[in-house]
C-alpha cells in the first residue's frame, strides 16, 4: 500500500506549496571561507567596465603569424638564446595562470564584489595567453625546451643548467605565494601585483619597440596592452583598499615592494641578492645567453637600458604609494634611496606576479 506521506511528481499535492507548521526551517549557515552563498554585488562600476572591455580586447595567440618564425633564420646559438629568454619569462608568465586562479578562488571565498572576481578571472585568461606565447615560441625554435632536451655543447649545458636553477627558485616562489595568499589583505596582495604589472608593461613596451621580428613585435604589443589593463585593475582596487591603512599594513607593503624588486629583477634586469638561490657561475652564463637572444633581434634591451626602464617604473610606483603615506624601500642597486628593509625579506614575502 503506498505511503500517504510520500508524494509523487504526478500527484496533485506535489504541485501545492507546503508551508510547515511553525514556519520554514532556517538553512544552516555556510561555514566560511567558502564560495557559497552565491551573490553578485557591485560596488565599483569602474571595475565592471574594465572587465567588459577585457572581453572585447581578447585575442588568440594561435592567430599570430607563427609561420614567419623560422629556425633557419637564426644561428643555433641565437635560437638557444631566444629559447633561454622565453624560459626566463616563463618563470614569471607561466606562473600567472595558477597564481591568479588561486587568487580568483580566494576572492570567491572572501565574497569580494563581483567585478573583483571577474577581473581576477580576466587576468587569469590573459596570463594563459602569455604562457602560450612562451610555449609556442620555444616549440618553434627549440623543440623540447625549456628542459626536455639533451644539451650537446657547453653553451647548451649552461642554458639547461641555468633554466633548472630558475625553476628551482620558481618552486620556492610558488610555495611562498600559496602560504601568503590567504594571509594578506587585498591591499597587500594588490600592491605586489601592481608592482609586477607596472614592471611587465614597462618591459613589453620597450621590447615591442626594440625587436626586429614581426612575430615578436605583435606578441609584445598585445601582451603589453594586456599588462596595462591589469595595472588599471590593480590601481582601481587599491584606490578602494588603501584609505585607512594601519601602520602595520603600511610596513608590510614597504617590505612587499622591496620583495617585488628582488624577484622581478631576474626578467627586467639582473637578479640581486635577497631571494635567488643560484650557483656562482649563473649570472655570467645568463649574460652570455642574453647576448645571443639580443643578437637574434628579439628586442632584449642592454644592461643600462634595462636599468633605466626599471628605475623609471619604480619611480612611478613610488609616486603612487607615497601619496598614501607608504614608505618606499631603498633600492641601492639602482641608486634609489628609501627605507632599508632588506634584512626583513624572506622567501615567504615574495608574492608579486608578472
Amino acid at each position: 500500500m503506498p505511503d500517504p506521506n510520500v508524494t509523487t511528481p504526478d500527484s496533485d499535492s506535489a504541485r501545492e506549496l507546503v508551508v510547515p507548521e511553525g514556519g520554514f526551517w532556517p538553512a544552516p549557515e555556510v561555514p566560511q571561507p567558502n564560495i557559497y552563498p552565491m551573490e553578485w554585488h557591485v560596488e565599483t562600476e569602474k571595475l565592471a567596465a574594465i572587465y567588459q572591455k577585457s572581453k572585447v580586447m581578447a585575442w588568440n595567440p594561435a592567430d599570430l603569424p607563427w609561420d614567419g618564425l623560422r629556425p633557419g633564420d637564426f644561428t643555433r646559438e641565437q635560437r638557444l638564446g631566444i629559447m633561454y629568454w622565453f624560459s626566463v619569462l616563463a618563470n614569471f608568465d607561466a606562473s600567472g595562470p595558477a597564481v591568479f586562479a588561486r587568487a580568483t578562488i580566494r576572492a570567491f571565498e572572501k565574497h569580494e564584489e563581483d567585478p573583483v572576481r571577474k577581473c581576477f578571472f580576466s587576468i587569469t585568461r590573459d596570463e594563459m595567453n602569455h604562457e602560450e606565447c612562451c610555449q609556442r615560441a620555444i616549440g618553434a625554435l627549440w623543440p623540447g625546451g625549456p628542459l626536455d632536451w639533451t644539451p650537446e655543447t657547453d653553451l647548451e649545458r649552461a642554458a639547461h643548467n641555468n633554466i633548472g636553477w630558475l625553476y628551482h627558485n620558481g618552486g620556492r616562489y610558488w610555495n611562498g605565494y600559496n602560504q601568503a595568499v590567504g594571509r594578506y589583505s587585498l591591499a597587500v596582495l594588490f600592491t605586489s601585483f601592481m608592482m609586477g604589472e607596472m614592471a611587465a608593461s614597462t618591459l613589453f613596451r620597450g621590447m615591442a619597440s626594440a625587436t626586429t621580428h614581426p612575430v615578436f613585435s605583435e606578441m609584445f604589443h598585445k601582451i603589453g596592452r594586456d599588462e596595462s589593463r591589469h595595472l588599471q585593475i590593480c590601481m582601481t582596487i587599491l584606490e578602494n583598499e588603501w584609505p585607512g591603512l594601519t601602520d602595520e599594513v603600511r610596513g608590510t607593503i614597504t617590505r612587499q615592494l622591496r620583495a617585488g624588486f628582488v624577484f622581478l629583477s631576474m626578467i627586467l634586469w639582473e637578479p640581486p641578492e635577497g631571494f635567488w638561490e643560484l650557483p656562482p657561475y649563473f649570472l655570467n652564463n645568463h649574460r652570455v645567453l642574453m647576448d645571443h637572444a639580443r643578437s637574434a633581434g628579439l628586442g632584449v634591451l642592454s644592461y643600462d637600458q634595462q636599468a633605466d626602464n626599471w628605475r623609471n617604473a619604480i619611480a612611478k610606483i613610488r609616486v603612487i604609494v607615497e601619496r598614501w603615506g607608504i614608505d618606499f624601500p631603498a633600492v641601492p642597486e639602482l641608486d634609489i634611496e628609501g627605507v632599508d628593509v632588506s634584512a626583513d625579506i624572506s622567501s615567504e614575502d615574495i608574492i608579486p606576479v608578472f
